[in-house]
């Protein structure tokens, strides 16, 4: 199989489908050293098309996963399969729901699914959203009108169109189902901390941390989440084959959707993953094949705490190039260390974007997990190496 991707999500895919039985090989592009532990890596980019058909062709792959949300809204997933490739990950015409915002609401609004109203103006409090891709820096919280201000103007950097929103209070939870077209598998629901700084202050980030289990009717919030939209979309003529990750918040007033994604999350996948039980490619197969009616996933009682581990400008600017100490350190004390911004320079691990690791304790508890998180975590140095050391400290399990 062939995984597109070179993030810390799909070194966490990889590794679990590495542990797959009817895996035969594992290939990756572009990948990065923590995947190419794994399996093979190739340097052909995750929005190269015509590359990826290529690769797919010369080393006869029989299921494509793609990561990313890009290439997917670029429409590889359509090329692939044009050519008769098996892939997981939705076509470019159902993987608008994270594209664009606007097309988001519509759909919602036809399957009749609880989201946050939009507003015709924009006046604090509320919420600025980014219409297109904004690699989960594109939505702005504004309590204050300088908040609002300052958040027009960041969001006019990823394009003209704009989505306004009222700002809703609760708990927010993710929440993912794999799908086959006309079904979705409910997979466990994660929190992810988004902003840059302790007790969620500094601006958006890509997410600086996850963990799971979290308190929520994960099987009921997927029938009236996740469902309809998959109807809606299948009757649209654009069926969703892939993960479909809804961001939610748990109000007063019942749930509401923030916000629908093609693709597993990121750093979400990083606490999921470890706490699913089974064969995870025997899922991705039956999903990419059209038939899920015959799965299902075990889940563990245990539980998954991840903090990324980010170079010291992000998000403003990442890191390239600097040596990267204490990974093995980190990884004998059983803790998972999945590599999101690296590189391999002269046989060592160098620093190569903004979120630069991700370190996954994984132990009985959220409170247990979360100790053996942070205390591989303190094992792991680069120069302005940052962290939130609020990651999962509070939950409501």
């Amino acid at each position: 199989m062939l995984l597109v991707g070179s993030g810390g999500r799909e070194h966490a895919l990889a590794w679990k489908l590495s542990q797959a039985s009817t895996l035969e090989e594992l290939h990756a592009a572009p990948g990065n050293p923590g995947i190419a532990r794994l399996g093979r890596c190739h340097p052909v980019r995750a929005e190269d098309g015509e590359g990826l058909l290529a690769l797919a062709g010369a080393l006869e792959i029989d299921l494509v996963v793609v990561g990313p949300e890009a290439p997917l809204v670029a429409g590889v997933a359509d090329e692939l399969r044009h050519l008769g490739v098996a892939v997981f990950g939705p076509s470019a015409g159902a993987a608008r729901i994270e594209g664009s915002k606007s097309f988001a609401k519509e759909v919602m609004r036809a399957a009749d699914v609880p989201t946050a109203e939009s507003l015709s103006v924009a006046r604090a409090p509320c919420v600025i959203k980014a219409d297109g891709l904004a690699a989960g820096k594109g939505v702005f919280v504004c309590h204050t009108q300088e908040e609002l201000d300052a958040a027009l103007l960041s969001a006019a950097t990823f394009g003209d169109s704009i989505v306004i929103e009222e700002l809703l209070e609760g708990e927010e939870v993710s929440l993912f189902a794999l799908c086959d077209g006309a079904r979705a598998l409910p997979l466990p629901a994660v929190q992810d901390f988004k902003r840059i700084g302790e007790d969620d202050r500094g601006p958006n980030t890509g997410g600086m941390g996850s963990y799971s289990p979290v308190a929520a009717d994960v099987e009921s919030l997927v029938e009236a989440i996740h469902q309809p939209v998959l109807d809606e979309l299948a009757a649209r003529g654009t069926p969703f084959v892939g993960v479909l990750f809804a961001g939610v918040m748990l109000t007063g007033d019942g749930p509401r959707v923030l916000e629908f994604n093609c693709r597993f999350g990121d750093p979400e996948t990083q606490s999921l993953l470890p706490r699913l039980d089974g064969d995870l490619l025997e899922l991705l197969v039956a999903a990419a094949r059209g038939d899920l009616s015959a799965t299902s996933m075990g889940v563990g009682e245990n539980a998954a705490v991840t903090v990324v581990l980010a170079a010291g400008d992000y998000p403003a600017a990442g890191d390239v190039g600097t040596p990267i100490e204490g990974i093995a350190d980190a990884e004998a004390t059983g803790a998972l260390v999945f590599h999101a911004g690296t590189a391999l320079k002269d046989d060592r691990i160098v620093t190569n974007g903004g979120r630069i690791l991700n370190v996954t304790g994984v132990d009985s508890n959220v409170a247990a997990a979360r100790d053996r998180a942070y205390a591989a975590c303190e094992l792991i140095s680069f120069p302005g190496m940052r962290y939130r050391r609020d990651i999962a400290a509070v939950t409501h399990v």
